[in-house]
């Protein structure tokens, strides 16, 4: 039951009316029985948006495309973390103030553990958006190696020089040794689902392939991985991971995964129409 002290949470996006945040951070709280609500903002203007969340006393929100790295120099204050990727996805208001954080690689992390190890595995990523770099940033701090590709050349060896990577261009990835494969690109989404970030003849060269796209559950690229013997990793996983990490910072409190996970794959399910 919605009251007066009824604590408010949501995620600033533009769009924003797809995001499964609201579906698993609404299912943590009546888990946990915290009076709190989370909803969706579509954001037109950020100044103001978070002038907004200062003026209404909202406790705090998740930030998604176009605003992770935008949204920076208006806080008060960045985790270590969310300072050394460069974008931050969550924002946690704390006396007053707005600190922000990136839960991302630590979602990322948690979706491969129990699939892999990351000390000492070699990763090719393929991407240097705002995503690969809270990836290469979580893989490389905990002893991974990574390489990375972009359809930007610079763009990819810039990200490469920040954490110590190796930017490899298109062409080259045949010779790749990497045995883990990560697609940190929007090739496969819906309505594109036809697509695949890499030549799929190329996959049974991995042990492993995670694709951070979740709309379809499962994209091409995963289809042909898993066609070739490969073991997979969907999306939904590193999407779940980083919202029970921003359940923790909102509250406090350990989020209850399993009703989370339910929840986001219940409603991904029911939206692809699959039983």
């Amino acid at each position: 039951m919605i009251n007066g002290k009824t604590r408010i949470y949501g995620i600033l996006g533009r769009p924003v009316s797809h995001s499964l945040s609201p579906t698993m951070h609404n299912a943590a709280f009546r888990e946990k029985g915290v009076n709190a609500v989370y909803v969706a903002f579509p954001v037109s203007d950020l100044r103001q948006a978070v002038a907004g969340l200062r003026g209404l006393g909202i406790g705090g929100v998740s930030v998604t495309i176009p605003f992770k790295e935008e949204i920076i120099p208006l806080l008060d204050g960045l985790d270590p973390q969310a300072a050394r990727i460069g974008a931050v996805n969550t924002v946690v208001v704390k006396e007053g103030g707005l600190i922000g954080y990136n839960t991302d690689w630590v979602g990322a992390l948690a979706a491969l553990k129990g699939h892999t190890v990351i000390q000492g595995e070699h990763f090719l990523i393929l991407g240097a958006g705002g995503a690969a770099r809270a990836i290469t940033f979580g893989l490389t701090d905990k002893g991974g190696r990574v390489s990375l590709t972009d359809i930007d050349p610079e763009r990819a060896e810039a990200l490469a020089r920040e954490f110590g990577a190796e930017a490899l261009p298109l062409t080259a990835l045949a010779d790749c040794p990497a045995r883990v494969l990560i697609n940190a690109t929007p090739v496969g989404m819906a309505p594109h689902s036809e697509k695949i970030p890499i030549e799929a003849d190329l996959l049974g060269k991995f042990t492993l392939v995670m694709d951070i796209v979740y709309r379809p559950l499962t994209t091409r690229l995963l289809q042909e991985a898993q066609a070739r013997d490969v073991r997979t990793i969907d999306g939904l996983a590193m999407l779940i991971y980083q919202a029970t990490a921003q359940f923790y910072l909102f509250t406090g409190l350990p989020a209850p995964v399993t009703a989370m996970s339910q929840a986001a794959y219940a409603a991904l399910r029911e939206e692809e129409g699959v039983e």
